[in-house]
């Protein structure tokens, strides 16, 4: 536990009243409450002044930062607004679009079909589609710009998806897969048809390239389990966990605390963008488009930190969580990005100089970070610079959340490393 005994009950007393909304934007953080002078305490304090210095200074617009351990929830600190320049300000139940980190929630659906038994990790996945069911890999262009393509040499197996390793890419780091795209639609109609939309880049198993592979397993998803993928969330993860500010589409009340996305324009200052309408189809994909919160996806967090189960609760037995945070790609490299649109994201290097591989659900760091998250950790984000992390050997788990452009934001960035370092001082001067 960081700090003194009456720390923890002073985290509980805060969280209530800023869920009442009886604190806002700066004086919601931890700071306005006074505790007797402890090195963690002074520690997390200091985690206080440089978030609220960060939005003072413009550069995020707010942020709504979250950590916890085993004895519970051990820092928040909520600063900022929701929209620049006089929107509300932040609270710690403001709600955001949290894009691709709903792939873990999808990772953990997927594994709980495995582990009824109605999924397999290694066999070819369910024939849904031609992408699926006889996959065919972009070799190169010929002389005139036609796409070369050829069959797999390998079928794709659910691991490859859970993974990254199918050879399905984003276009958005993968300038192949663009050209792809650019090329096809100036062809013409008869030749188009013949072509895939989404060929594999490369052969399953052989390389890592973060792509649209868990929008795959979604399907799957719901093709096992005869359920839609947001209905299947909300029966068997979200409802069971309490997630209430969780999904792909949030009401009237929750709109009214979503916070806004900005960009940063070339000369550092934040435009706040408009805000996006509410969806209006009834399908959903399993890598991306949900919203949540800071304390929502925390509880996530911990109950697989707790080896899948929180407060009773169980989402997944211990060894499959164990599964999650093992190396599932062996001497193959993940989570470098180069970007082909540099307005949504900048290129990707989260841990320069340390290896990282890909477990059941989330990147992995081989090496500890100095000052920060042990080895094998398990980590990833979101479009808009959300990111969480769990650390299973100091049992810590957190999450940042905020709503920046473009992905990979250094200042965003900078902010999330000086939380995480600022929150293991804490820990161990606790």
């Amino acid at each position: 536990m960081i700090g003194n005994p009456n720390r923890r009950d002073i985290l509980k007393t805060t969280a209530q009243l800023a869920a009442a909304g009886y604190l806002a934007a700066d004086n919601a953080a931890l700071a306005s409450v006074q505790t007797p002078i402890d090195p963690g305490a002074t520690a997390l304090h200091e985690i206080d002044s440089i978030l609220r210095g960060a939005t003072q200074a413009g550069d995020i617009p707010g942020v709504v930062a979250m950590a916890a351990t085993d004895d519970g929830i051990v820092y928040q600190g909520v600063f900022g607004r929701r929209r620049l320049p006089d929107g509300p300000g932040m609270t710690r139940d403001t709600v955001f679009r949290i894009a691709s980190m709903v792939k873990l929630i999808t990772s953990v659906a997927a594994l709980q079909l495995i582990e009824q038994a109605k999924l397999s990790l290694d066999a070819p996945v369910p024939a849904l589609a031609p992408e699926l069911a006889a996959p065919l890999v972009l070799d190169s262009f010929d002389s005139k710009g036609i796409p070369q393509l050829r069959p797999a040499k390998s079928p794709i197996t659910l691991r490859h998806l859970l993974t990254h390793t199918a050879g399905f890419t984003y276009r958005l780091w993968d300038a192949k897969a663009l050209r792809y795209v650019e090329t096809i639609g100036k062809l013409p109609a008869a030749v188009r048809a013949k072509l895939p939309r989404t060929p594999l880049m490369f052969d399953p198993g052989t390389r890592w390239q973060y792509g649209p592979n868990i929008d795959w397993v979604g399907r799957i998803v719901e093709h096992v389990s005869g359920e839609p993928v947001d209905a299947y969330f909300r029966k068997h993860i979200l409802g069971p966990l309490g997630m209430k500010d969780t999904g792909f589409v949030i009401a009237p009340e929750q709109r009214a605390r979503e916070a806004s996305a900005h960009r940063h324009e070339p000369d550092g200052s934040l435009l706040p963008l408009p805000m996006e309408k509410p969806p209006t189809h009834e399908t959903f994909t399993g890598g991306g488009g949900i919203y949540s919160t800071a304390p929502d996806y925390l509880t996530l967090l911990r109950a697989l930190m707790h080896g899948g189960t929180l407060d009773g609760v169980r989402i997944l037995r211990p060894e499959t969580v164990a599964l999650m945070g093992k190396n599932q790609i062996g001497d193959i490299e993940a989570g470098l990005l180069r970007t082909s649109a540099p307005m949504l994201s900048n290129d990707v290097d989260f841990f320069p100089g340390i290896s990282l591989k890909w477990g059941l659900g989330h990147m992995l760091n081989m090496r500890g970070v100095p000052g920060g998250r042990s080895a094998g950790s398990m980590t990833w984000a979101g479009l808009y610079n959300t990111y969480y992390w769990i650390d299973p050997v100091k049992q810590i788990a957190a999450v940042f959340m905020t709503q920046v452009m473009p992905f990979a934001d250094h200042r965003a960035l900078q902010l999330y490393r000086q939380f995480e370092r600022g929150l293991y001082a804490a820990v161990k001067a606790g």
